[in-house]
């Protein structure tokens, strides 16, 4: 028995990645339990386990006492010197207890505790395996399938793959490889829980990241993902080289890179659109092949919203069947896009507005720098006018008084002469 316990500790390890330390734990502790199920009492019980025999010893301790109140935990001195005449006081005699005395209920109890302690163990060791793999790219082997799940063999554990993680339009049969995005590592009631996706926007991220080594290396960055799976994907990407090319780099030579990523996906459509900085530009991007005229952004600071203006022509491209362009344009942007027909729309040129306003500024500045020039000229005017007045009454008083004053001179004269 103790060779074929050692057997299968060795097989537990090998399928369930279970070690053989976290199992002699589990039966010891399963031991404890059946003991205290049976005697109704667990403080002095031990368990020892010889790794070389495969035994399992079970031994409860009592304590050497001159009168015992409890068999259970104590042993009288005298019955102690019968099995060692070196006992003394206070001291611990073990006593090994056979589990073949042990009741069914006790057994029954072992039996559970083991099982228990293996579920966990093993629902710890999935979690710290694949929790490495969580957001990553997987191959597994489809195992079966329900109605809820489609259940994938990954390594030694089996995954599960929910009917929205599932692509439309895809079989999934016994013994098929398939490629899935690990999207959730965790553990419920059952046990350990791996849940995978194929149609999580991330997925298509990690195919390029194999098909295209810029976005591996991190020279070329995929910024955003808009999916809806099994018909059509946008996705966004920028290049921190301004030598490198973005949506080139990503599409390959005659498109061999993103056809890859096509494949795998069965065919799923997939926009490489090129990001830029400026909102208008991105926007008028991401609704390609649709041709974007103007692109117009909302007042409201708190909702992020784009008129987005096309020719008439264009409408129901830049729409896109169901509307799918214009919401996977949306998705992938951010923002809430409206599109509109150039018909329906009266544009106003912003430059030559822009223009006009300058010069009517200009013809505004001319004409009060006229009017100034004119009334500076009329005060001139005024000024010269009244000094020329004042120097002709200044001469006509001097002529005057010069006439007066030779009257007086020849009178004064006259005077003198008669006297």
């Amino acid at each position: 028995m103790s060779k074929e316990m050692l057997e299968a500790f060795s097989t537990l390890e090998k399928t369930k990645g279970i070690k053989q330390d976290v199992i002699v734990e589990a039966i010891k502790a399963a031991l404890v339990a059946a003991y205290k199920k049976n005697y109704n009492q667990a403080t002095n019980v031990i368990v020892e386990f010889d790794e070389r025999k495969g035994d399992f010893k079970l031994m409860t301790e009592k304590t050497v006492v001159e009168e015992v109140h409890d068999e259970r935990l104590e042993i009288s001195l005298k019955d102690a010197l019968t099995i060692n005449r070196a006992y003394e006081l206070g001291d611990k005699i073990r006593f090994e207890v056979a589990p073949k005395n042990f009741g069914r209920i006790a057994a029954q109890t072992a039996k559970q505790v083991i099982m228990q302690h293996l579920r966990e163990a093993e629902r710890n060791h999935i979690i710290d395996e694949y929790s490495q793999y969580e957001d990553e790219l997987i191959t597994g082997t489809v195992e079966r399938r329900d109605n809820r799940f489609v259940y994938v063999k990954i390594g030694n554990v089996e995954a599960v793959m929910p009917r929205n993680d599932q692509m439309p339009g895809e079989s999934y049969n016994p013994q098929d490889q398939i490629r899935v995005l690990v999207t959730h590592v965790g553990s419920d009631s059952k046990g350990a829980q791996i849940t995978v996706s194929r149609t999580a926007p991330d997925m298509v991220k990690r195919l390029f990241e194999q098909e295209v080594p810029e976005i591996y290396d991190g020279t070329v960055e995929v910024v955003s993902i808009a999916r809806e799976a099994g018909d059509r994907t946008k996705i966004a990407v920028k290049s921190n080289d301004p030598n490198i090319d973005p949506v080139g780099t990503c599409v390959g030579q005659r498109g061999a890179r993103v056809q890859n990523v096509v494949n795998e996906l069965d065919g799923e459509n997939i926009d490489v659109v090129k990001y830029e900085e400026d909102p208008s530009d991105y926007i008028a991007n991401a609704l390609n092949p649709a041709e974007v005229i103007a692109v117009q952004f909302g007042d409201e600071d708190n909702e992020k919203s784009a008129l987005v203006i096309v020719p008439d022509y264009q409408l129901s491209l830049a729409i896109g069947k169901k509307g799918q362009n214009v919401r996977l344009a949306a998705r992938l942007t951010g923002y809430k896009i409206d599109i509109r027909p150039e018909s329906e729309v009266e544009f106003v040129d912003e430059s030559t507005d822009q223009a006009e306003k300058e010069n009517e500024q200009a013809e505004t500045a001319d004409s009060v720098e006229d009017s100034s020039n004119s009334a500076s000229k009329i005060n001139t005017d005024f000024a010269e006018g009244d000094e020329s007045d004042g120097e002709s009454t200044t001469s006509e008083e001097t002529e005057s008084e010069d006439e007066s004053q030779d009257k007086v001179t020849d009178g004064e004269t006259v005077d003198s002469t008669e006297n």
